[in-house]
């Protein structure tokens, strides 16, 4: 089988175009495959045999090294062997005595390579252009596969476009275009639905080594910063850095806040991340599915903050107390709404200002709850039971003073007889 290497040059063009791979790296893989292929057809399998392409021209140029090595340093067979010596083996067809390779090449050290001109040959046989072939293909993969890593890596921590592949065991398998990636269960929306054919946004959470068939590329939709950068692409002051984003509070599927603010004068930083009547913040909320989103105003004044990342609950007064912890008084009407479903409004507020905060409503701030019951219900209790007991001693008291009266009318009785 007759392989010209002259056609390489355009297969290389092709290569590089269509796979994204730097023209160096397919010239590598190709050196690389052609060599073990010369060397499997006319050489020994123990010999190192290098090749060079020239793409201008589709010339190749093959030929042998041999490392040179110092007399001392090697042992040759016929020698005794000793596992303590630190000797190496001597191999002709890898290594060249040091004299040897001075009559070869001047001024040459151990350690140094001497190449020795190979002759060339078209014809490698079709076994050997099968070799190179597969040695190409792998080679031509690897470096695609390191080209994407690369590529990828820039890209972690942002936002990329993708289609679903398909929906295996709760983990959903993304087309990226040039690459495959993958979306943990943990890192989906919960309730979302993800259909075959479907093109949606990805955040890049990390770019690592393939394992057993499962692509590199971690992709996330829950992660909080997957919303940041929504913002960033949504809201152009963002993105020129004049509104920032100060924090992120999430529980995906249901709820977000989002803290923002601004060091430029006259910049309203909540109006501009929700835009126009709201063209915004729902351009992120239809990608989100419908997700809520809070936007409050970030303050370096925590009761300020802390009442802002109460919203859409009025607050009346926040204090401030040690060990990061703040009493939030709100309308008794305003109550369910700061506390939110379940807790989660108080709780995502908890977060987005890493404070502890206890909501309690105004007309009754000192009234603490402990265990449900009040401490009010409690003491009205503990005099409930006040009350039994002093009744269940009244009732023995009353007991005794029977059984003393039985006791006489016995006596009596007894002393009427005799």
């Amino acid at each position: 089988m007759k392989m010209d290497l002259k056609k390489i040059k355009s297969a290389i063009d092709q290569i590089s175009e269509n796979r994204g791979i730097e023209t160096e790296n397919v010239i590598g893989a190709i050196e690389s495959a052609l060599g073990s292929a010369y060397k499997k057809e006319y050489r020994k399998k123990s010999e190192s045999v290098k090749a060079k392409f020239e793409p201008e021209s589709g010339k190749m140029n093959f030929w042998l090294e041999k490392k040179v090595v110092s007399p001392d340093d090697v042992w040759v067979p016929g020698e005794e062997d000793n596992p303590d010596d630190d000797r190496f083996r001597f191999n002709s067809d890898r290594h060249i005595l040091l004299e040897d390779a001075k009559k070869e090449k001047e001024g040459v050290e151990p350690g140094g390579v001497v190449r020795f001109p190979l002759e060339d040959h078209e014809d490698f046989g079709r076994i050997a252009a099968q070799t190179a072939k597969q040695v190409i293909i792998q080679a031509v993969r690897e470096a695609e596969r390191t080209s994407i890593r690369k590529e990828y890596s820039d890209k972690e921590g942002e936002i990329v476009s993708g289609v679903v592949q398909r929906y295996e065991r709760g983990h959903v398998y993304v087309d990226l275009d040039r690459a495959m990636g993958i979306m943990f269960k943990n890192e989906s929306i919960p309730g979302e639905h993800y259909q075959n054919g479907q093109r949606m946004r990805f955040y890049v959470l990390a770019v690592q080594e393939e394992e057993r068939g499962r692509p590199g590329i971690i992709l996330s939709r829950s992660h909080p910063d997957f919303v940041k950068k929504l913002f960033e692409l949504e809201v152009p002051e963002i993105a020129e850095d004049i509104v920032k984003i100060k924090k992120v509070a999430r529980e995906p599927g249901s709820r977000t806040k989002i803290a923002v603010y601004s060091e430029e004068e006259g910049v309203d930083p909540v109006g501009s991340v929700v835009g126009q009547r709201g063209s915004r913040i729902m351009a992120v909320i239809n990608e989100l599915g419908d997700e809520k989103i809070d936007v409050v105003e970030w303050s370096e004044d925590m009761d300020e903050y802390i009442a802002n990342a109460l919203s859409p609950a009025k607050v009346k007064l926040v204090e401030v107390k040690p060990r990061r912890e703040a009493m939030a008084l709100v309308a008794d009407d305003q109550l369910s709404l700061a506390i939110g479903k379940g807790g989660q409004n108080v709780r995502l507020a908890a977060k987005l200002t890493g404070w502890k905060i206890d909501v309690r409503p105004q007309s009754n701030p000192d009234e603490e709850m402990e265990g449900g019951v009040s401490k009010v219900e409690e003491t009205k209790e503990d005099n409930e039971e006040g009350s039994e007991e002093e009744t269940m001693e009244g009732d023995e008291e009353a007991t005794e003073e029977e059984k003393e009266k039985e006791e006489e009318e016995k006596e009596k009785k007894s002393e009427e007889k005799e």
